[in-house]
């Protein structure tokens, strides 16, 4: 990776005539110096992936637990039928977020995402905060859509008289009502351990195959979505729809406007897809023209479907009714003539989910690889498969992780660390976009960010505003989370930085 000498040139103290040495301060905010494409290593992994690939691989990351699961729990225990306009409120937050990533990736195709922008903005310790937070992001996605893989296909197995030891299948630790993880006599989930080890497997092989079997399962969910909305048209009872906004409990975050904005802010997750294709920008044929495109198309085509499944789901069956790991599928029996539809959709959903851990598993580790190729991690990080030119070694220690997350943990704690990672990450991109107009307005940018003075201030206060309604609890992991990184940073990655080797 570059050196940019400029970040050294300041005097901060010395005698006359002698360069001085950089502060730790200088240190710690150096940036990294726009790269080329060929700069980057291109030639070390497949240029394979088209802008329909791109986008497919944007909407296989994006809609699975969110639409499956979160609808339901989010309706239950914050939203109520407002689940709606949290994901409206989601979705315009994640758009302001899009237009920034359009821009950055358009001109910087790079496989690190916002950590890569991160590093040629805002300099190398804010790159590595949000390079750590997207690890935690993508490797507990995996995590958390496994953990509802596991209920479905136990769930559907269940159906045919196959019913598994219920140790096996459950976490062992679960949060209580006062936030503490307690255990729940479970030793793992074995089903989410074994569905992301098959998925590594996939991602390790190589980018085409991952792509392949990306859109397989894309166009099968996107049909079970469409075939459940029109059924389930005829079967909604707009009672269930009032009141639209539940009153307040009394408890923050529990019904009224802040149930609404805290399901917004928990869901918001559900939308981060397009980052997973921005990791792809070194396997993109057309990467400034595609990825602007693949962006904003996965985000354009989730929305509505998330939208329309969700007022569904909630005219089907009241929403205190959803606080169920498989939703649907009680808003299918609730409704005996739509039992045509159960084992299908069951399956499509179990595809469907399938893609979420396959392109979350295929985004982490060329965010590791880049922050490998900056000298942030071992080079052991940044080697690419002879043969498959895959990131094989990073895809190995991110299956390895994933896995042992899913079994060990319950969807509720995962999903609210995934969104307060990743509306940092989004707040950073959005004010990295205005920093570098400033700093690099000479660059030419495929894509442009409309009236950015105005939007991208607007993406990033939008996205800090939505971390308030998060959960002590989880803002709590956030800081332990971000003080394990910061230890590895201060005695690997700060002392082996290519950036001042």
């Amino acid at each position: 990776m570059g050196y940019n000498p400029s970040m050294y040139n300041a005097t901060d103290s010395g005698t006359p005539g002698e360069a001085a040495k950089p502060s730790l301060l200088r240190k710690l905010l150096a940036v990294r110096p726009v790269q080329s494409r060929e700069l980057a290593g291109a030639e070390r992994l497949k240029q394979t992936l088209s802008v329909w690939s791109l986008m497919s691989i944007g909407i296989g990351a994006t809609i699975g637990t969110g639409v499956f699961v979160l609808t339901g729990t989010v309706a239950a225990n914050q939203s109520g039928p407002a689940i709606t306009l949290s994901l409206l409120i989601a979705a315009f937050g994640s758009t302001l977020a899009a237009l920034c990533y359009a821009e950055f990736a358009a001109f910087l195709p790079v496989p690190g995402s916002a950590y890569s922008y991160t590093y040629a903005t805002l300099g190398e310790a804010i790159a590595w905060f949000i390079g750590w937070n997207l690890l935690l992001e993508y490797g507990i996605s995996a995590s958390a859509v496994a953990v509802s893989w596991s209920g479905y296909v136990v769930n559907l197995l269940a159906e045919v008289h196959i019913h598994l030891p219920a140790m096996l299948v459950n976490a062992p630790l679960q949060e209580n009502a006062a936030g503490h993880l307690v255990a729940t006599g479970a030793i793992l989930n074995v089903p989410a351990v074994l569905i992301i080890a098959a998925m590594s497997g996939v991602c390790y092989i190589g980018i085409r195959e991952t792509a392949g079997a990306t859109n397989l399962m894309v166009a099968l969910k996107i049909a079970v979505i469409l075939i459940f909305v029109v059924a389930g048209l005829k079967f909604i009872d707009t009672r269930n729809w009032h009141p639209y906004i539940p009153p307040n409990t009394g408890t923050f975050g529990h019904f009224g406007w802040t149930g609404v904005l805290q399901g917004a802010g928990i869901i918001f997750f559900s939308y981060v897809g397009f980052d997973t294709a921005s990791t792809t920008a070194l396997e993109a044929r057309n990467p400034q023209r595609d990825l602007p495109i693949g962006i904003l198309g996965t985000l354009v085509v989730s929305t509505v479907l998330y939208v329309a499944m969700a007022a569904v789901v909630t005219g089907m069956v009241p929403y205190f009714k959803l606080n169920d790991p498989q939703p649907v599928a009680v808003a299918l029996d609730a409704h005996p003539a739509l039992a045509w539809l159960g084992v299908f959709l069951k399956l499509g959903i179990i595809a469907g989910m399938t893609s979420v851990i396959l392109t979350s598993l295929l985004g982490q580790p060329r965010i590791l690889l880049s922050m490998a190729d900056d000298g942030l991690l071992p080079p052991a990080m940044s080697r690419c498969h002879p043969r498959f030119k895959t990131p094989h070694v990073a895809t190995a220690v991110t299956g390895v992780g994933a896995a042992l997350i899913a079994a060990v943990f319950p969807l509720d704690v995962l999903a609210d660390l995934i969104s307060i990672g990743i509306l940092l990450a989004f707040a950073v991109v959005c004010i990295g976009v205005l920093v570098m107009r400033h700093t690099r307005p000479d660059v030419h940018r495929p894509f442009r960010v409309p009236a950015a003075w105005l939007l991208c201030p607007l993406g990033a206060v939008v996205c800090v505003t939505m971390t308030y309604f998060l959960s002590n609890a989880t803002w709590i992991r956030l800081v332990l989370w971000t003080v394990v990184g910061a230890a590895i940073y201060g005695f690997y990655g700060f002392k082996h930085s290519k950036l001042r080797s």
